[in-house]
């Protein structure tokens, strides 16, 4: 097998060959293989039961992650929809849930568990302006609501209910690895 020198490369195809092998998330961090959320609820890009939305009891969805990286020291989560508020014509991005300090020592969160946080977890605020999960409720269509965990390299200090933006400076720098899992919703009939 022969190797090709980067230097004989193009720039521009050496950045494609590398955005290839290493996908990467919205905040320019590279998912690892091994760091993994997922939900015994639904399959990665599958429709979210009714019981974590709006349209059920608005419970927040059973997550469990695996393979952290090495020395990391706390979790970040952030649950938002950038669908909103028309799939066929998005304006923003709606944040549903904010959450940090999640203990590194933690591997889960159960079905309904954002009333029962574990010890130190601390809260954002949602764009509902309160802390705690709100559930999918989308006007329109069938969004797709991202779930994003954080793998960071400190514990954050009190940042008094950030929000997303405010928790996203915060862990500027601080981010070994993202985990992410996608779920879908639609009101029925709708």
């Amino acid at each position: 097998m022969k190797l090709i020198a980067p230097r004989s490369l193009p720039g521009g195809l050496i950045a494609a060959l590398l955005l290839a092998v290493i996908p990467v998330i919205s905040e320019g961090v590279p998912m690892t293989p091994h760091f993994i959320l997922n939900s015994s609820a639904y399959q990665d890009n599958g429709s979210m039961p009714a019981r974590f939305t709006c349209d059920g009891k608005d419970l927040s969805p059973p997550l469990a992650w695996s393979g952290a990286p090495a020395g990391a020291k706390s979790f970040a989560f952030v649950l938002d929809d950038p669908d909103a508020p028309d799939p066929a014509a998005p304006q923003m991005t709606w944040v549903h849930w904010v959450l940090y300090d999640i203990p590194a020592s933690v591997p889960s969160l159960p079905e309904g568990g954002s009333k029962h946080l574990p010890a130190g977890t601390r809260e954002g605020v949602n764009d509902w302006k309160r802390t705690g999960y709100g559930g999918p409720c989308p006007p329109i269509g069938r969004h797709r609501y991202f779930h994003k965990l954080y793998a960071l390299d400190v514990m954050l200090p009190d940042l008094h209910a950030p929000t997303k933006a405010q928790l996203q400076a915060a862990m500027r720098g601080h981010i070994l690895a993202e985990a992410q899992l996608i779920g879908t919703y639609q009101h029925p009939g709708r």
